[in-house]
C-alpha cells in the first residue's frame, strides 16, 4: 500500500512513508467483547445464528435443521445432537482523528499529522474490508465533523477526502477532544472499535466522555509525540509557541537547569495522560515522528488480538459470558520555534 496519490507530498509535508502490504496483512483488528450487528461480517457477536464458530452442542429437538447435526457427538452419545454457532456480524470501526494546529508540528522525520495520516490509512485499510464498516470523526479545526460508517472503497474514499484537510497552522483555539468523543458516542449505535488518534494536548475535557465511551465500546488511544516536545536542544534563545492558543514564551535553552526542568515537567505531564487513559480502561499506544511508527502499532494490535481472542469452547454447555483530571498541558509541553 503506497502513499495515497490524493495527498500532495512536499518536504514540509512528507506524509507517513510507505505502508508495507505484508505488515498490514499481519494486523488484525479485533474487539475484546463480542459485538452486536445486523450485517454478515467476520467478527464475533453474542447472538446465536449462522456462522463458523461453535458456541455449543445440544440435543436435537423437532424443527432443528438436520444440516446442523453434529455427527461425531451423536455417534459418541447415541443421541442426536446439533451444533449452535455464533452469528457472524459486521465490525464497525470509528476513527476519531485530530486535525488541530498542534498536529502540524514535527522536528524529526515527519510531522505528527503525517503519522496520524498513516495510522488512519492503516486502520482504515483493515477496518473497511470484508464487509466491515469505517466511520470518521475529525476534530480540532472547529466543530467536530463526522462521516458515517461505510463499507469497502466508500469508507476509504471518505477517509482519504478527510485527510486532504491540512491542520490549520496557528490560532484555531484549544482542541476539544471531549466534544469529538461525545459525538462518537451519539453516532455509534452498536458496540464498535473506536480508535482515537491524537497528541492528547490541550484541555483535559475528555475524561467523562471517554469513560462513557469505553463503557460500551472497545477504545484504542493512539498518542503521537515528537521528540522536541519532551526535550529542549541547547541552541540559545527560543520562542516557545502553543499553536492552538497562540501563547508564547521566550526561554534561554543554554541553561542546563531549564532544560532539565522542561524534560522533567514534560515527562510528568505525559505520564499523567497515560495513567488517566489506563484508569479509564482504554488501551494506549505511543507513536513517534522519529523512526518507524507502523511496526510498534502492528505489535500493539497483534498483542490486543491475542488477549482478546477467547479460548476454544467445549462441545457441550451454554455460551460463556464473554481506569481528578489535571489542568491544561503546562507551557513546557508546547512546541518550540526559533
Amino acid at each position: 500500500m503506497r502513499d495515497s496519490p490524493a495527498l500532495a507530498r512536499t518536504p514540509d509535508r512528507p506524509g507517513p512513508g510507505p505502508l508495507p502490504e505484508t505488515l498490514l496483512r499481519a494486523l488484525d483488528l479485533t474487539i475484546g467483547r463480542r459485538i452486536e450487528g445486523l450485517l454478515a461480517g467476520d467478527h464475533r457477536s453474542s447472538i446465536l445464528g449462522t456462522g463458523s464458530e461453535l458456541a455449543q452442542v445440544r440435543p436435537y429437538v423437532p424443527g432443528d435443521d438436520v444440516r446442523r447435526i453434529e455427527w461425531n457427538v451423536t455417534a459418541r452419545t447415541g443421541e442426536t445432537h446439533v451444533r449452535v454457532d455464533l452469528a457472524e456480524r459486521v465490525l464497525v470501526t470509528w476513527l476519531a482523528l485530530d486535525v488541530s494546529a498542534s498536529m502540524s508540528f514535527g522536528t524529526a522525520e515527519r510531522r505528527k499529522a503525517d503519522v496520524a495520516e498513516g495510522v488512519a490509512l492503516a486502520l482504515g485499510h483493515l477496518a473497511s474490508r470484508r464487509g466491515n464498516r469505517l466511520g470518521l470523526v475529525g476534530f480540532g479545526d472547529g466543530t467536530p465533523h463526522a462521516i458515517p460508517p461505510r463499507q469497502g472503497r466508500a469508507g476509504m474514499l471518505g477517509l482519504l477526502l478527510s485527510l486532504r484537510r491540512e491542520p490549520i497552522l496557528e490560532g484555531g483555539g484549544a482542541t476539544s477532544l471531549g466534544a469529538a468523543l461525545g459525538l462518537v458516542s451519539r453516532l455509534a449505535r452498536q458496540r464498535s472499535l473506536v480508535a482515537v488518534v491524537s497528541d492528547f494536548r490541550g484541555p483535559r475535557d475528555w475524561r467523562t466522555p471517554l469513560l462513557q465511551l469505553a463503557g460500551g465500546h472497545d477504545v484504542l488511544a493512539v498518542e503521537i509525540r515528537d521528540p522536541r516536545e519532551e526535550t529542549l536542544p541547547n541552541v540559545g534563545e527560543l520562542r516557545l509557541v502553543d499553536p492552538e492558543t497562540g501563547r508564547q514564551l521566550r526561554v534561554d535553552t543554554a541553561s542546563a537547569r531549564l532544560r532539565e526542568r522542561f524534560a522533567a515537567a514534560a515527562a510528568a505531564e505525559r505520564s499523567e495522560v497515560a495513567r488517566e487513559l489506563t484508569s479509564l480502561g482504554v488501551a494506549h499506544v505511543v507513536l513517534s515522528t522519529e523512526g518507524d511508527w507502523l511496526r510498534p502499532l502492528a505489535q500493539h494490535l497483534r498483542g490486543r488480538s491475542q488477549v482478546a481472542r477467547p479460548h476454544q469452547r467445549p462441545l457441550q454447555g451454554s455460551l460463556r459470558g464473554g481506569g481528578s483530571a489535571p489542568a491544561d498541558s503546562p507551557p513546557c509541553a508546547n512546541k518550540s520555534r526559533r
